[in-house]
C-alpha cells in the first residue's frame, strides 16, 4: 500500500434546531447547514462535528464536517457515544460484508461492499470486481481517514489491487496529492477487469468507466431477464454496457437489440456479449431512445421482452414532473413494442421519484392507452445496495405481462 498521509483533524461542538435533533434521534444521517444554530469554531473538511442536545447539553451524535456541501454534517454515530477510529470503521465494514454473504455464495465475484450512508459510512462507495477493489469518494473528508479504512477494506474484500476514484466535486475541491484513478495498493496490469455476475461474464474499466466502472445495482433484474429470455426476442433500451442484453443472450434469447445513444457504450456491450457463449443474434441501434422507439413503433416491430432502464430523469426536486412525463412516454412506447403475452420491464433510478409514484405512473399510462396487462413483479434494490434511510432508496423496477 502507498504511504497515506496523516491529515490533522479537529473536533467542533455543534448545536442544531429541534427538528434536526428529532431527525438525528430517529437515525437520519444528514444535517443541513441551515439546521445548525451554534458552532464553537470554523470547521474544515474531515473535522469531527460533535452535536450536543440543546436541553441537556449531552452527546447526541457525531459526524464528518463538510464545508463544501449544504449537507454540512454526515452522521456517523448517534444517540450513543463512540470513539471514531480504525476499530470503529472496521466494525462498520464487517457489518456491511456480513449483509453481502448470501450474494457471494452465488457464482458472482462483483459486488458493492460499502454503499455510503446506507452502510453507515457516508459519501463512500467501495465496489469489488474480482480481485480489484475500487474505492470512490464523494466527499473530501475521507482523505483524512483513508489510513483507517483501507486496511480493513482490502482484508475484507481480499483484493490484490485497490483503485481510488474521486467524484467530480471532490476533484474540484481537494487540496491533496490524491488523483482520480490512482492505484493505492498492488498493481493493475489492465484497467479493464473481467468479472462474473451470476455466472455471466462482464467487464469494467475501473480507471475511466462511469462510477466505479460498472453499474452493479441491477444485477438481480438482469438475472431475471436472462431467465425469461430463452427462445425470445429482446429489446434492451438505454442498454449502456449491455447488462440486460448480455444476460438475455446468455439465457438463450434468439435475438437481442441493444439501443443506446452512446456508440462507445454499444461497443462495450458487444464486447461483453463476446465474453460469453451464445447462439442468438445481437444487433445494436445508436440513437436517442425516444426517437428510435417511435421509429420501431411506426414499423410495427414487436419483441417478446422489452426492457427500458433509463438514466436518472430527476437530479433535483424541480425536475420531478418532467421525469414523470418521461416515464409516461417510455411506458406508452414500450407497451406498443411488446408482442401479445410478452413482457415489458420498466425501471427508474431517479431517487426524487418515489417507487409508489413510478409504479402508479406506469400503470396509469397503460390503462389510458387501453392496455390489458398483469403486474408480474415489482423489485427494488439488490442485496448489496441496502436502504438505510428514505433518501437512500432510488431503484425500482416493474415487470408487466402485456395481454
Amino acid at each position: 500500500m502507498i504511504a497515506l498521509p496523516n491529515i490533522p483533524t479537529h473536533k467542533i461542538a455543534i448545536k442544531v434546531k429541534p427538528m434536526a435533533e428529532n431527525l438525528i434521534r430517529k437515525g437520519h444521517p444528514w444535517v443541513f447547514e441551515n439546521s445548525i444554530v451554534k458552532q464553537n469554531k470554523e470547521g474544515k473538511s474531515g473535522d469531527l462535528a460533535v452535536i450536543f442536545d440543546t436541553k441537556n447539553n449531552k452527546f447526541l451524535a457525531c459526524g464528518f464536517y463538510d464545508p463544501f456541501s449544504p449537507i454540512r454534517i454526515k452522521i456517523l454515530q448517534a444517540n450513543t457515544s463512540a470513539t471514531i477510529n480504525a476499530e470503529w470503521f472496521a466494525s462498520k465494514i464487517e457489518a456491511a460484508y456480513q449483509k453481502r454473504i448470501p450474494l457471494l455464495q452465488t457464482d458472482t465475484n462483483s459486488y458493492r461492499l460499502i454503499y455510503g450512508e446506507n452502510d453507515g459510512l457516508p459519501s463512500l462507495v467501495a465496489d469489488v470486481y474480482d480481485n480489484v477493489l475500487v474505492v470512490k469518494l464523494y466527499a473530501s473528508f475521507w482523505f483524512a481517514y483513508l489510513k483507517d479504512i483501507l486496511p480493513k477494506l482490502i482484508a475484507t474484500s481480499k483484493a490484490t489491487t485497490t483503485v481510488l476514484r474521486l467524484s467530480r466535486n471532490v476533484q474540484k475541491e481537494q487540496h491533496t496529492d490524491f488523483k482520480d484513478g490512482q492505484i493505492l495498493d498492488g498493481t493493475l496490469e489492465n484497467e479493464v477487469i473481467v468479472f462474473k455476475e451470476h455466472g455471466v461474464n462482464f467487464s469494467a474499466n475501473v480507471i475511466h468507466g462511469h462510477k466505479t466502472g460498472y453499474f452493479l445495482d441491477h444485477r438481480a433484474n438482469r438475472k431475471k431477464v436472462g431467465e425469461l429470455a430463452k427462445g425470445k426476442t429482446v429489446l434492451d433500451v438505454f442498454s449502456y454496457a449491455g447488462g440486460f442484453s448480455v444476460h438475455a443472450l446468455a439465457g438463450g434469447a434468439t435475438e437481442v437489440e441493444s439501443l443506446d445513444i452512446s456508440k462507445p457504450a454499444l461497443e462495450i456491450a458487444k464486447n461483453n456479449a463476446k465474453l460469453n457463449p451464445y447462439t442468438g443474434k445481437h444487433t445494436t441501434i445508436a440513437g436517442d431512445a425516444f426517437i428510435e422507439l417511435q421509429k420501431l413503433v411506426d414499423k410495427k416491430t414487436k419483441f417478446d421482452i422489452v426492457v427500458i432502464d433509463p438514466p436518472s430523469f430527476a437530479k433535483n426536486a424541480a425536475e420531478v414532473d418532467k421525469a414523470i412525463a418521461g416515464y409516461r412516454k417510455l411506458a406508452k412506447l414500450g407497451y406498443k413494442l411488446v408482442k401479445k403475452g410478452g413482457t415489458l420491464v420498466l425501471a427508474s433510478c431517479s431517487s426524487r421519484v418515489t417507487s409508489d409514484d413510478f409504479f402508479m405512473t406506469v400503470e396509469e399510462t397503460l390503462r389510458r392507452n387501453g392496455a390489458r396487462y398483469k403486474v408480474l413483479e415489482k423489485t427494488l434494490h439488490d442485496i448489496d445496495h441496502p436502504i438505510g434511510f428514505k433518501e437512500g432508496a432510488y431503484l425500482k423496477c416493474v415487470y408487466l405481462q402485456i395481454d
